[in-house]
């Protein structure tokens, strides 16, 4: 019938998901972590603001695929946050969320048990206690919101958040972003067009209104927002190469100085991974840029980059964003994740982007201690 009709002719399956009130109700946020995450955002918005001095920096695995790793890394970065907190504002990196050019994973809100089942009712309940576990410690978290509805099911957790490169462009992201709580990071697309962001900025920072929300209880809404005067910048560079130089850091500040009047941050973040860490090839004509199994080493040259631009004066870079894990390197998944049996998989290790170690980043943290 639906054939003949012409209505969800390609729909297998509708599959009712839980509302964002029951989800809460089944991973209730605790008093201590609600003071955790209001923290994190007033603390995050003062370094935007120029009233912190501390350097952000934004650290964690790549995508989180197992809530056990997850716990270590939490507390490993927590311990670590409290051996530099004079200096430092360590956020824990809690993606749930892949946003994909292909195919492949994309991520444990969509796919918890990595088996092809695409079990989101227990993905978002799930994400809830990674999150609730992380902020009872005592360390705020950031994620990046790729569905437009997620927010509703762990926003109350974030201090801080991300619209990516690949939804830096879309109206809806922008729209969402200015109804968000916290404070939101809007990268450069994939070309590394920093303008993209620029305009992204100031949609998120006006008042919009967002037709394809949803309330607590699950009933489809829209919503008018206030617009967020905390959306910024985050340099990841493109596929043209990376924009985390001295000259392009210097060009992205100027183009936000033409908003200072509207409120614009004059800051910002500086992603040390994705297209930052291409290296030029020159032994193909014309010389591309390309990443190797090796370049997510090279996070920590742009870091220590960043963090020269910055002893040398240039305050508008306030943070950065780090991949990190327990073991360095990362592990493939299958394409096709039906019937796959995760308990091959190696503990420790990213399953999307290759991570530095822990050791590596606290080792390059304390590296430049002395000048942050």
């Amino acid at each position: 019938m639906s054939e003949i009709n012409g209505v969800d002719s390609r729909v297998i399956q509708w599959i009712l998901k839980p509302s964002p009130a029951e989800v809460k109700q089944s991973v209730p946020r605790s008093s201590s972590a609600k003071e955790t995450i209001i923290r994190g955002r007033r603390i995050i918005e003062d370094i935007l603001n120029g009233r912190d001095s501390r350097l952000l920096i934004i650290a964690g695995q790549c995508s989180t695929h197992d809530p056990e790793e997850d716990r270590e890394v939490s507390r490993e970065l927590y311990e670590f946050s409290q051996e530099v907190a004079d200096k430092v504002v360590l956020i824990k990196r809690t993606y749930f969320e892949k946003p994909r050019t292909g195919l492949g994973w994309e991520g444990f809100m969509i796919d918890p048990f990595l088996d092809g089942s695409n079990n989101v009712s227990e993905g978002l309940n799930l994400c809830r206690e990674v999150l609730l576990y992380t902020t009872e410690l005592g360390l705020p978290c950031a994620t990046e919101y790729v569905e437009s509805q997620s927010p509703q099911y762990n926003s109350d957790f974030i201090s801080w958040a991300a619209i990516g490169a690949r939804t830096a462009n879309s109206q809806t992201h922008r729209k969402l972003a200015s109804t968000l709580s916290m404070p939101v990071g809007i990268k450069n697309d994939t070309h590394g067009d920093i303008g993209v962001a620029v305009n992204g900025i100031l949609k998120a920072m006006q008042p919009n209104i967002l037709p394809d929300a949803i309330t607590e209880d699950g009933k489809p809404a829209i919503v008018l927002s206030s617009g967020n005067p905390y959306a910024h910048l985050v340099l990841r560079g493109g596929q043209y190469g990376p924009n985390y130089g001295e000259e392009h850091v210097k060009k992205a500040i100027s183009m936000l100085k033409k908003y200072k009047d509207r409120g614009v941050p004059q800051t910002v973040i500086i992603d040390c991974s994705h297209d930052n860490i291409l290296e030029l090839d020159e032994s193909v004509d014309p010389a591309k840029w390309r990443k190797n199994p090796n370049s997510y080493k090279r996070q920590v040259d742009v870091f220590n980059d960043g963090v020269r631009q910055r002893r040398d004066g240039n305050k508008g870079i306030v943070g950065f964003m780090i991949e990190t894990n327990i073991v360095g390197g990362n592990q493939q998944l299958p394409e096709n994740l039906k019937g796959f049996d995760r308990s091959t998989l190696k503990y420790g290790l990213s399953v999307t982007d290759a991570c530095i170690p822990l050791s590596a980043f606290k080792s390059m943290v304390l590296g430049d201690y002395k000048v942050l």
